[in-house]
């Protein structure tokens, strides 16, 4: 990981870290989610791989991160992280629809 000076934009100096307990089953899960939806859709590459989507996606709907704050941290852009975070929850919604209707 890289390191950077820049701040995301009308944010403060002050930078905070949280644990996210996370079971390494919904990282893989999530991440193979993210595979698979790639090869269907044939595209060829993503500038992060799936597992470190699937953690960033988690991330900010778990804590409620700023999407500036964590494209920053990981080099991409806000747009990117929120197209992920939308790709994933759209690949969630009929997984969690089926087991609702048990």
């Amino acid at each position: 990981m890289t390191n950077t000076k820049e701040r995301a934009k009308d944010t403060c100096p002050h930078v905070y870290q949280c644990r996210l307990p996370l079971s390494t089953h919904t990282a893989n899960h999530l991440a193979d989610l993210l595979r698979r939806h790639l090869k269907a859709i044939r595209s060829r590459w993503r500038i992060l791989p799936p597992g470190k989507i699937a953690v960033i996606v988690l991330a900010v709907l778990r804590h409620d991160q700023r999407l500036a704050d964590m494209a920053g941290g990981n080099d991409v852009s806000e747009s990117t992280v929120r197209r992920r975070r939308d790709e994933l929850i759209g690949l969630l919604a009929p997984r969690h629809r089926a087991w609702a209707a048990l």
